[in-house]
């Protein structure tokens, strides 16, 4: 009985800290869900998206999660076999309604800013980029065990940071977004130089890769999440077209969540969920 009630506490508790915060999922079959990180140290990285960027971190038993707009990123303690540059996920998009501003807060705490000029449709300015065709700017930075992310500025926001997007690299662009558009109903599009795909909550970008790039699982970022409405149906779908799935659909009734976990065709490592929009 003790364990039951503790159990229900702890699920009340997440309950209602991060509801509504898949903004997106509430009313899209699919949309942005989680991310999954493999980490050094949950204390560091605590301290990098709550005190630095202004996310906020929630206890789900012994999980760390935080949360920010349509986001939700699972920390665990295992030490990652690399960072995200050189595999199938090259970096995660987070905005900011103001980014030089946050450039100096990351650089005042230590945190690596590796902005290059490289980047088409503007200047460098320091170790910022500014994009005249948008008139926003933008920067990179690498976050503890290596995670790259893209600052991207959005001065409309009304919150200290949202999710924006999640760059995949292929050295098979176009197949790779035909793909995503097929299999999820992503709505192709061209964002600036990039080819893309646009689903609610993230956007899906892809970069071109002179050569194969690495799997996912086992590095900092481990897998990606999306949330799926009639999840089972869309993993029958998914099967009847080829996915074959690392871990079959599942139902976890004790905290009513579905999973089920694939790996698309460049090794990037994906969990469908049904029900985390609403824990």
């Amino acid at each position: 009985m003790k364990l039951l009630l503790a159990a229900a506490l702890i699920l009340a508790t997440f309950t209602a800290s991060a509801n509504a915060q898949l903004i997106a999922a509430k009313d899209a079959p699919i949309a942005m869900g989680h991310l999954h990180l493999n980490v050094s140290d949950v204390a560091a990285h605590k301290r990098f998206w709550v005190d630095v960027l202004g996310a906020e971190a929630i206890q789900f038993g012994r999980t760390t999660v935080i949360k920010y707009p349509d986001a939700l990123i699972f920390l665990r303690e295992q030490k990652p076999t690399d960072g995200t540059k050189g595999s199938s996920v090259d970096h995660i998009g987070i905005q900011f309604p103001d980014v030089p501003a946050m450039v100096s807060k990351i650089r005042a705490a230590g945190i690596p800013v590796v902005t290059t000029a490289e980047i088409s449709g503007g200047r460098a300015k320091g170790d910022i980029f500014y994009t005249s065709s948008q008139n926003t700017y933008l920067a990179f930075i690498m976050a503890p065990d290596n995670l790259k992310i893209e600052m991207f500025e959005n001065r409309a926001l009304t919150t200290p940071l949202a999710n924006h997007h999640i760059h995949f690299a292929s050295h098979e662009v176009k197949k790779m977004q035909a793909w995503y558009d097929k299999m999820f109903g992503a709505t192709a599009m061209q964002r600036g130089p990039f080819q893309a795909g646009d689903l609610p909550g993230v956007n899906l970008t892809y970069t071109p890769s002179d050569t194969p790039t690495a799997p996912t699982k086992g590095r900092v970022l481990d897998h990606i999440g999306f949330e799926v409405k009639n999840l089972k149906s869309f993993c029958e779908k998914l099967q009847s077209q080829g996915v074959k799935f690392d871990r079959p659909y599942e139902e976890i009734a004790r905290i009513g969540l579905s999973i089920a976990f694939f790996t698309d065709p460049w090794g990037t490592y994906i969990e469908l969920t049904e029900g985390l929009d609403k824990l």
